[in-house]
């Protein structure tokens, strides 16, 4: 969405914070043994708290209140009574909400315990690619170019990046234009990111695969030659500057 007034900036805001707040409460309250439909059931209720809406339930029919993957689950993961978190678990979770019309888009992925599995440097990857892509995202920078960073920043590190999944403007509805805001550079995408939009960045880092294929479930999904994939997002305000962080109550940093 473009924000035009303070009306607009505030009821993005507060959207964003009620994303947020119950994102970073989530990744808290997370222990081995809990099933992430418990954990899923308690980011419902902190949502509710606020009088914010699932997005996921409210736009697809999702069948939970937030997405919780696990492991070799790329992103949408399905909570289940029956799934439950272990220790080294390699966990994402994305939280996207509607609150009086305005809708928010954030998610993490973490390493839930000890790092016995050695996740944790794919994460932190993540999160400092997503960092810098952040920091250089301006009205008027090339929208690819920015998907050329991450993708140049991931093989840096010794990983790919998933070529069909992307950040999206969001704001008065949970996927806006600009869409597809990919992870790598598409020469052919000639789009500019514009002042006073609201758009969500999400990383997709991965240690092997570079597309993400859908189960028999209808929505999990998984890489086309397996591995792990680490997801961080923020919903942010674009300007003449550094963007105003909207989602900066997550803490994902």
């Amino acid at each position: 969405m473009s924000i035009t007034n303070e009306t607009e900036l505030t009821g993005i805001q507060k959207a964003s914070d009620a994303v947020a707040i119950t994102l970073k409460a989530m990744i808290t309250h997370a222990q081995v043994g809990m099933s992430t439909k418990e954990l899923d059931e308690y980011g419902a209720e902190i949502l509710k708290s606020m009088g914010a809406n699932s997005a996921p339930a409210l736009t697809y029919g999702f069948p939970g209140y937030t997405c919780i993957s696990i492991n070799n689950e790329f992103c949408h993961g399905i909570p289940t009574a029956e799934r439950l978190l272990q220790e080294g678990d390699l966990i994402n979770i994305d939280v996207s909400a509607e609150l009086d019309g305005y809708w928010a888009d954030n998610g993490c992925s973490f390493v839930i315990g000890k790092d016995i599995f050695q996740h944790e440097k794919l994460v932190k990857a993540s999160k400092e690619i997503l960092q810098k892509a952040i920091n250089n995202i301006r009205g008027g920078v090339k929208i690819a170019d920015i998907g050329h960073l991450i993708e140049t920043e991931a093989k840096k590190r010794g990983y790919k990046v998933i070529k069909n999944l992307g950040g999206h403007g969001v704001g008065k509805s949970l996927h806006e234009e600009p869409d597809e805001l990919l992870n790598y550079k598409n020469r052919f995408d000639q789009r500019r990111f514009r002042k006073n939009t609201v758009v969500a960045i999400e990383t997709f880092i991965s240690t092997t695969s570079t597309y993400a294929t859908e189960l028999n479930d209808g929505w999990t999904m998984v890489g086309d030659k397996g591995g792990f994939m680490a997801q961080h997002e923020h919903t942010i305000l674009i300007t003449d500057g550094a963007p105003v962080i909207l989602t900066a109550q997550n803490a994902i940093y």
